[in-house]
């Protein structure tokens, strides 16, 4: 039976490795938000949780020596000039930074306190943990805009026997208290460059890529 002519041509387009939704079924998953191809900010995203380690600047305006550049104690906590032994794990730098001008007040009258995230690692609800068949499995600081493309780029791509496309984003739905499991594309979006498989992370994300059995 001979083909008609559409036929033909989608079996052209699809040799040549393009992808055409009358050519190709699409298995991206419209729950997942699409990401372009554009640079995440170098800094956490606006809801960043500190986290042990984490290396913050602490700034008191017209009063520097209060201010201290530090690191976050395993055991959670900072000390700077005049407050000691402060909590600092799993708040912002917003709710920290208010915490430490109430301390403040205490010494000096309205203080003006920012805290800057200069270096972070973040809590594990603030990292992006990858897993299995890819170079370096790790967990990584989520970012603001941080996008699969970013996180399979900081770990290293996809391992020799990766079955990219049957790879599964597991995440946490803070609105009904489950995990929900998404179906991902990572072979046509590292290896066919295919921009529609690239898609938005979020903070706790974690990506599980399967060996294949071939």
């Amino acid at each position: 039976m001979r083909k008609s002519k559409a036929a033909r041509f989608c079996t052209v387009i699809a040799l040549a490795g393009l992808s055409l939704s009358g050519c190709m079924s699409a298995s991206h998953d419209p729950q997942l938000a699409p990401a372009s191809f554009v640079a995440m900010q170098e800094g956490p995203g606006e809801e960043y949780v500190i986290g042990p380690l984490d290396e913050l600047t602490i700034h008191v305006w017209r009063n520097e020596e209060l201010g201290a550049k530090i690191q976050v104690r395993p055991d959670g906590r900072i000390t700077t000039p005049l407050v000691s032994d402060m909590p600092a794990v799993g708040k912002t730098p917003t709710m920290l930074a208010e915490d430490i001008r109430l301390q403040l007040s205490q010494y000096i009258a309205d203080p003006i306190v920012t805290v800057i995230v200069n270096s972070f690692a973040g809590t594990y609800s603030q990292q992006v943990r990858i897993v299995g068949a890819t170079e370096k499995p790790a967990s990584i600081p989520y970012r603001a805009n941080m996008t699969l493309l970013d996180a399979m780029i900081a770990v290293g791509g996809l391992s020799e026997f990766a079955a990219g496309n049957h790879a599964k984003l597991i995440r946490f739905d803070k609105e009904s208290g489950t995990q929900k499991e998404y179906a991902l594309r990572l072979g046509d979006l590292l290896k066919k460059g295919e921009s529609k498989a690239n898609v938005m992370l979020k903070p706790g994300d974690v990506i599980i890529i399967p060996e294949s059995m071939f």
